[in-house]
C-alpha cells in the first residue's frame, strides 16, 4: 500500500524528524542573487510517497539523524540548522555530502569556512552551499526606510536581516572564489590544482529559511528581497499580552518554542490551555527576561507564531552595515 499523502509534520512524531520535514518544505526569507538551496527533485526526494516513506523510516530508526545532530542540541541554533543540512544531503538519495565546514587559510590566517560541500549524485560538480536560519522581529522605527533590511533584528538584538545579507552576499558566498579554497577544495576532492585539466568549476547556493514577525497592530512593510511566501509571525509587548489573548478565539492553545526546536510547529497533544500558559508567561516575565517564541492554534483558524517580548525591549539595536553596492 502507498504510504498516505501529507502533510508531513502530521505523520511525523520525532523531533528532529519533525524539524527535517519543515526544513524540505520552509521558503527562504530571502530572494538574493544566489541560486537558491537543493530542491526536493535536486534532493531526490520529489515525490511525495518516497518523502513520506523516506521520512517514516527515520521516525522508525532516528540513530543515525541523532548521531549527526550530536551535541547540536544544546548549543547555537545555526548549528543545529547546520546539522540538519549535513545530514540530508549526506543520506538523501540524489546527493552527496563532501565536506562541511572546511576552513580556508592563507598561511596562518583563517579566511573562513564553508559551510557546506556536496555534488548530485551523477554529477561530478561540487557544490558550496551557505546556510543559515534567522527570526527577526521588524521595528516600525529605525535605521532606514520602512522596508529596509536593518529594521529586522534577532530577539537578543545582537544582529539584523541586513547585517546578516551582507555577510552572506559579500564574504560567505564568495570564499570559493579564492584561488585558497580552490586548493583546498582540489585536495578535498582529489584533484591535481596544477595539472593542465580544465579548471574546477564550483557552483554556490543559498539556503536561509526562518521567520519574519511584524509588530502586532502596527503596520510595517516586508523588508526588501523578501520572498513573497516568507513565513510571518507577530510580535508583541508582554504589556500587550492580556488584549492580546482576550482577542483569541475560544478554545485555542499554544505553548513556548524551546530552542533549538523553533522549526516545526509542535503537535497539538503538546499544547497547553490559555490559563497555563498565562501562568507560565507570568512567572517567565516576573523578573528581566528574554523574548519567548510561543506557537497558538486556533479553532477556525489555524496556527499562529508569536513572540512575546519584556516591555523594555529592544534593549539595544544593531548598526546597520556599512553602505554597499548590491548586485
Amino acid at each position: 500500500m502507498p504510504a498516505p499523502a501529507l502533510p508531513l509534520l502530521d505523520r511525523c512524531h520525532h523531533p528532529l524528524v519533525r524539524d527535517l520535514a519543515w526544513l524540505l518544505q520552509a521558503p527562504d526569507l530571502l530572494a538574493m542573487p544566489w541560486p537558491g538551496r537543493p530542491d526536493r527533485h535536486t534532493l531526490g526526494l520529489a515525490e511525495d510517497a518516497r518523502l513520506a516513506s523516506w521520512l517514516d523510516d527515520l521516525e522508525a530508526d532516528p540513530s543515525s539523524l541523532e548521531t549527526c545532530v550530536g551535541d547540536a542540541l544544546v548549543g547555537r541554533m545555526g548549528l543545529y540548522h547546520e546539522r540538519l543540512w549535513q545530514f540530508l544531503l549526506a543520506h538523501a538519495p540524489g546527493t552527496e555530502l563532501l565536506a562541511h565546514n572546511l576552513r580556508i587559510h592563507r598561511g596562518k590566517q583563517t579566511l573562513g569556512e564553508l559551510d557546506l560541500l556536496y555534488r548530485r549524485r551523477g554529477d561530478s560538480t561540487p557544490i558550496h552551499l551557505e546556510v543559515a536560519i534567522k527570526f527577526y522581529l521588524g521595528l516600525t522605527e529605525g535605521p532606514g526606510a520602512d522596508d529596509d533590511q536593518a529594521r529586522w533584528i534577532g530577539p537578543g538584538g545582537a544582529d539584523s536581516l541586513a547585517g546578516k545579507r551582507e555577510h552572506l552576499h559579500w564574504h560567505q558566498l564568495r570564499l570559493s572564489e579564492l584561488p585558497e579554497t580552490r586548493e583546498a577544495l582540489c585536495e578535498r576532492l582529489g584533484i591535481d590544482a596544477t595539472g593542465a585539466g580544465r579548471p574546477l568549476n564550483v557552483s554556490r547556493q543559498l539556503a536561509i529559511p526562518g521567520v519574519l514577525f511584524a509588530p502586532w497592530r502596527r503596520p510595517l512593510p516586508a523588508p526588501r528581497e523578501a520572498q513573497p511566501d516568507h513565513l510571518r509571525g507577530t510580535w508583541l509587548h508582554w504589556r500587550e499580552w492580556r488584549r492580546y489573548r482576550h482577542g483569541l478565539a475560544a478554545g485555542s492553545r499554544g505553548t513556548r518554542l524551546a530552542k533549538p526546536h523553533w522549526l516545526a510547529l509542535p503537535r497539538h497533544e503538546q499544547l497547553l490551555t490559555l490559563t497555563e500558559l498565562d501562568a507560565w508567561l507570568s512567572e517567565h516575565f516576573r523578573t528581566p527576561a528574554s523574548p519567548v517564541q510561543l506557537a497558538l492554534w486556533q479553532p477556525g483558524i489555524g496556527w499562529q507564531r508569536l513572540f512575546v517580548v519584556a516591555d523594555d525591549w529592544p534593549r539595544q539595536i544593531p548598526l546597520p552595515p556599512m553602505a554597499r553596492r548590491h548586485e
